[in-house]
C-alpha cells in the first residue's frame, strides 16, 4: 500500500466562499453564517438552475477559488436511472468549472449491478477487481456517464480499483485510517453531487452519506457491507459512523443536491419518484444536508448522522445558524414518506453476506 498522506488535524480545514470550515474537529462558523441556496428548476431547465445556486453562492470563481483540480462525486448507487443522480447536473457543474479554468474529474465506486453481485440469491460483496471493473464501467455505462464524460474530455474514475493510498482519520468513530483511491489524495476540492432521497438505513440520503461510495469496493467490499459489519460492532447509529469517518477522510467542500426528481419512502432504490424540481447547493456539506432534509421534512434530529455530528461538535446545529438564499423554505417544504427502518442486523442475511469471485 502506497502511503501517499498523513493528514494532520491542521491540515483538515477548508476555505470557502462562506468562510472556513474546520473538519477535523467539526464544522466551525466564521464570522458569517454558512450560505445554502435553494432554487426552483424552472420548465425543466436544470443547467440554468444549477448556475443559479452557484450563483447565490458567490459564483463559480468564489466556490472554487484557489482550487484548480476539482472531483464531482455522483449517487450512482446502481444502473437504475430512477435512484441516481442526474447526468445533467453534473454536466451543469462541470461545464462552469471547465469554463473557469478548473481541472475537473468524475468518480464512484457503485454498490452493485445485476450480473456482476446482485442476482436472485441476493446482492453479493467481492474485492475482486474482475468484478468491480466491469460492474462499475456498465453502470457508466448504462447512465450515460461515460458519454458524457467523453463528450466534455474528461476523466472517469473507478473509485472501487486501481492505485490507492491511506489517510488517517482524525477522532474517528471507527476507521482511524481509511484507504482511498489516490485520485482524491490529488484533488483541491471534492463536490458531493447526490440524488435528494430517503434511505432504509439512514433515514435520508444526502451529501455526506454520498461520500459512501468513496470506499473503495477492493478494499472494503462492492456493497459496503465489510464498513457496515465493523460498524455495527461499534454500535454506529443509523452508519452515521461511517459516514462521518469519510467525510472527516474526505471532507467536501462544495455540495449539490439534485432535487429534480426526489425519492420517498423505502429509498436508497425501492422508493417512489417524486418531482421535486429543486437542487440545493452550500459549501458547509453539514448546513447544506441540513437544509435538504428540512426540506424533505424531516427533523434534524431524527436523522442519524446530523444529530450525531451535532454531537461531536460540528456546526452549524440550527437552522438558524444558516443564510439561505433563493427560495424560502416555507415555500418549497414537503412531507416526504418515511422509509420503513431496518437495522443492519436485519439487513446483513442476505445483503453483502456471500462474496463472489470473477471465477465463480
Amino acid at each position: 500500500m502506497n502511503k501517499q498522506k498523513n493528514f494532520s488535524r491542521r491540515e483538515f480545514v477548508i476555505t470557502s466562499a462562506v468562510g472556513t470550515l474546520g473538519i477535523a474537529s467539526g464544522f466551525t462558523l466564521a464570522a458569517s453564517p454558512p450560505v445554502v441556496s435553494v432554487v426552483r428548476i424552472k420548465d425543466d431547465n436544470i443547467a440554468y438552475a444549477v448556475e443559479e445556486a452557484i450563483e447565490l453562492l458567490g459564483g463559480i470563481e468564489e466556490v472554487c477559488r484557489d482550487k484548480q483540480r476539482i472531483m464531482l462525486k455522483p449517487n450512482l448507487v446502481g444502473p437504475d436511472p430512477r435512484c441516481t443522480t442526474k447526468p445533467e447536473v453534473i454536466r451543469s457543474l462541470a461545464e462552469l468549472m471547465l469554463k473557469a479554468g478548473k481541472e475537473v474529474s468524475i468518480g464512484e465506486g457503485s454498490a452493485a449491478a445485476p450480473g456482476f453481485n446482485a442476482d436472485e440469491e441476493g446482492v453479493h460483496f467481492s474485492k475482486d477487481p474482475g468484478i468491480l471493473d466491469p460492474m462499475q464501467q456498465y453502470v457508466f455505462d448504462q447512465l450515460g456517464y461515460t458519454e458524457l464524460a467523453q463528450s466534455l474530455g474528461i476523466p472517469l474514475i473507478n473509485f472501487h480499483t486501481g492505485e490507492m493510498v491511506e489517510v488517517d482519520v482524525p477522532d474517528a468513530f471507527v476507521f482511524n485510517k481509511i484507504v482511498v483511491h489516490k485520485s482524491l489524495s490529488e484533488i483541491d476540492l471534492l463536490c458531493s453531487v447526490p440524488m435528494m432521497k430517503t434511505h432504509v438505513l439512514a433515514r435520508v440520503s444526502l451529501g455526506m452519506k454520498n461520500l459512501m461510495g468513496l470506499y473503495p469496493g477492493s478494499a472494503y467490499c462492492s456493497v459496503r457491507s465489510c464498513i457496515h459489519n465493523e460498524s455495527f460492532e461499534k454500535r454506529s447509529p443509523c452508519v452515521s459512523f461511517e459516514i462521518l469517518d469519510m467525510v472527516r477522510a474526505c471532507p467536501p467542500g462544495l455540495t449539490v443536491i439534485d432535487g429534480s426528481m426526489s425519492m420517498e419512502g423505502d429509498g436508497p432504490t425501492d422508493g417512489d419518484l417524486v418531482k421535486t424540481d429543486l437542487i440545493v447547493a452550500g459549501t458547509n456539506p453539514l448546513a447544506t444536508d441540513m437544509v435538504a432534509a428540512k426540506i424533505m421534512g424531516f427533523h434534524k434530529n431524527e436523522v442519524a448522522q446530523l444529530a450525531m455530528a451535532f454531537r461531536v461538535g460540528m456546526k452549524p446545529t440550527s437552522m438558524e445558524q444558516i443564510e439561505i438564499k433563493g427560495e424560502q423554505l416555507e415555500t418549497v417544504q414537503m412531507a416526504f414518506k418515511r422509509p420503513l427502518m431496518v437495522p443492519w442486523s436485519e439487513l446483513n442475511s442476505w445483503y453483502g453476506a456471500k462474496e463472489i469471485h470473477s471465477s465463480t
